[in-house]
């Protein structure tokens, strides 16, 4: 086993691993660069940036009695408990069963349930901030703060379940005024600064975790107004509406969400921005709810496909697939079909950035939204409205009857609409235009969920009532050097959609 060792000043090749037959010579030169670079990297200056602040204790220390435990009590009726397990009938066990699962649980017994969650305080008069899924449904509600004070909560002030927040009010202690935290400018925090959270994880009490922000404006699905913080700092159950700080101290989220298939942090957690969250909690200290502004359209993505279609050069603002009849959209002349490039002053980047900018505006407030319409940009006023408890869309198309002929045109059968087909594909009578009869299998049509019972409504802007008036606009479409041709989709229930078709398709 020995005899291979040839000794520490042998003279070992290394050509199996560099390609070369250069000896430990060259070796060492290499092993002297390596170190000199991993001195480079032990510097003060790259310790700090790796490891982060040396320390956040005076910072948690000044900001943990803000930070409160909120736990809540709630009746459960009606509960039907497990069920009893099958004994064989005149079984010894039977009756022992019976005794023990009618003492253990009575099906008609109300229960109470306890839920455990964070907040925190944002006025010294007693106004705490928290989740609105953390209090939910409660009967009860207190809040413990880090020196084991434990106050009642007099009053929900108000909770906007569509962004998770809620405002509750305590009456401090004579004698112990409650420490206020301050909101900072979520807007300025950018991909990689440090960030703190303070919470009540499991139940364990004022708990700090360090980490950084993994990234902003994230999509998570909750709702129509995320626009997430995504942070690494460790947010567990419990952490639930508890503040996420910046490294000055302030307020920059609220905790709200966490990715885990365990229940427990790998490092994927999300708040609440404090620019989103203190325009909720103005509203609910002033009214006792949220007061949305209201632009009344039905909007959906610009697809890559759907820009071509439009001549744009890249995807971006919000297409309009519905107005709603005598919303602000319809009385500032605002139609199906017209593209929302910029509201108030602000690019609408995407879709999703059209309803939070809505919402944000005064109710009653004149803003200038520009449109993408036939290839020219225009600038209409409208006179924001309040958002309705409920709003439904409808539109209304005179019917015009053709005699039936079919017609195929980019993997479509097509037929003009008829009593018959009504009947057939249960399409309501509001529903007008060219009836998809069937959609070939291997089409861009089938690829993007087209249907036989579909309706074209328009093609590229224009109404269509005729199958012919479908091969009209695809031809021209072509002539035009574009490569797709935007279509306005409606389904037999009156739900439109815009959809982008390759014009080198199926013919």
């Amino acid at each position: 086993m020995n005899s291979s060792y040839k000794g520490p000043n042998t003279k070992i090749p290394v050509a199996s691993m560099f390609g070369t037959s250069r000896g430990l010579n060259w070796m060492a030169g290499f092993a002297l660069v390596c170190v000199l670079v991993l001195i480079t990297a032990m510097a003060p200056g790259a310790v700090s940036q790796v490891r982060g602040p040396q320390s956040v204790a005076d910072l948690a220390e000044k900001l943990q009695g803000a930070v409160v435990n909120i736990s809540t009590t709630q009746t459960l009726k009606g509960s039907k408990g497990i069920p009893l397990p099958k004994v064989p009938k005149g079984s010894p066990f039977e009756d022992f069963f019976e005794d023990f699962f009618n003492r253990q649980q009575r099906p008609d017994r109300p229960r109470r349930v306890n839920s455990l969650g964070s907040g925190f305080v944002i006025d010294s008069s007693g106004l705490i901030v928290t989740n609105n899924h953390v209090i939910d449904g409660a009967d009860e509600i207190f809040v413990t703060f880090t020196d084991d004070t434990k106050l009642k909560v007099e009053k929900v002030v108000g909770t906007d379940p569509k962004t998770d927040i809620a405002l509750l009010r305590v009456t401090p202690e004579p004698g112990k005024p409650l420490t206020a935290l301050e909101f900072g400018n979520s807007v300025k925090m950018r991909v990689g600064d440090w960030v703190m959270a303070i919470g009540n994880p499991f139940g364990l009490g004022g708990t700090v975790t360090l980490g950084i922000i993994s990234a902003k404006k994230r999509d998570i699905n909750s709702g129509p107004y995320d626009e997430f913080i995504q942070t690494d700092a460790a947010i567990n159950r419990g952490n639930s509406g508890g503040p996420l700080f910046s490294m000055d101290g302030k307020v920059i989220g609220v905790n709200t969400a966490i990715i885990s298939p365990t229940g427990g942090s790998i490092g994927i957690g999300f708040a609440v921005p404090s620019n989103t969250a203190t325009h909720i909690i103005d509203q609910l200290k002033s009214y006792g709810e949220t007061r949305r502004g209201w632009l009344g359209v039905r909007i959906q993505s610009v697809t890559d496909g759907i820009a071509d279609s439009l001549g744009m050069d890249k995807p971006m603002g919000a297409l309009v697939a519905s107005v709603t009849p005598k919303s602000p959209a319809a009385k500032a002349g605002i139609e199906v079909g017209d593209v929302i490039m910029s509201f108030d002053g602000s690019a609408v980047e995407n879709m999703r950035s059209l309803p939070r900018l809505v919402a944000r505006t005064t109710i009653g407030k004149s803003s200038e939204v520009v449109i993408l319409r036939n290839d020219k940009k225009k600038t209409v006023k409208v006179t924001i409205g309040l958002l309705p408890k409920s709003q439904q869309v409808k539109v209304t198309k005179k019917e015009k009857k053709d005699e039936p002929k079919k017609t195929s045109v980019l993997g479509l059968t097509l037929m003009p609409m008829s009593d018959e087909l009504r009947t057939k594909h249960k399409i309501g009578k509001d529903v007008n235009g060219v009836v998809i009869t069937e959609v070939d299998p291997d089409s861009d049509a089938a690829g993007k969920q087209i249907a036989a019972g579909n309706v074209i409504v328009e093609v590229k802007r224009s109404k269509i009532t005729s199958p012919e008036q479908v091969e009209t606009q695809i031809k021209a479409a072509r002539k035009s050097g574009r490569k797709s041709v935007l279509l306005l989709i409606a389904d037999a229930n009156g739900g439109i959609r815009f959809v982008a078709l390759a014009v080198n398709g199926k013919q």
